[in-house]
């Protein structure tokens, strides 16, 4: 009965350990270009709208961001020199939080 106890305390420590890092909360675009950048009609003031890729899926780079300047510029050279970048886009939310130089 002890031993239980003790297999069970030790799988609640580890389960409460392993928290999500930002990375698993993002799903990744490698090697992708941005193809259009547009106002958001519905919410001008809140999202850009960005578009990545060939079949043109749409994301959103968020004005309310602590990085909205340095996301929308690597996403303005992306789309004007069709620059590749690795994009991050958060889960669940299509909201663009990470855009890295391909390496």
């Amino acid at each position: 009965m002890k031993a239980w106890s003790y297999l069970l305390l030790l799988f609640i420590m580890i389960t409460s350990c392993s928290g999500n890092s930002s990375s698993q909360k993002l799903t990744w675009y490698n090697n992708s270009a941005i193809t259009n950048i547009t106002e958001d009609p519905d919410k001008p003031n809140e999202v850009v709208r960005v578009a990545i890729g060939i079949s043109a899926q749409v994301f959103y780079i968020s004005k309310k961001s602590p990085d909205y300047k340095s996301l929308i510029e690597k996403a303005t050279l992306s789309f004007k020199e069709s620059k590749t970048y690795n994009i991050g886009i958060e889960n669940k939310t299509n909201i663009i939080k990470e855009i890295k130089e391909v390496k």
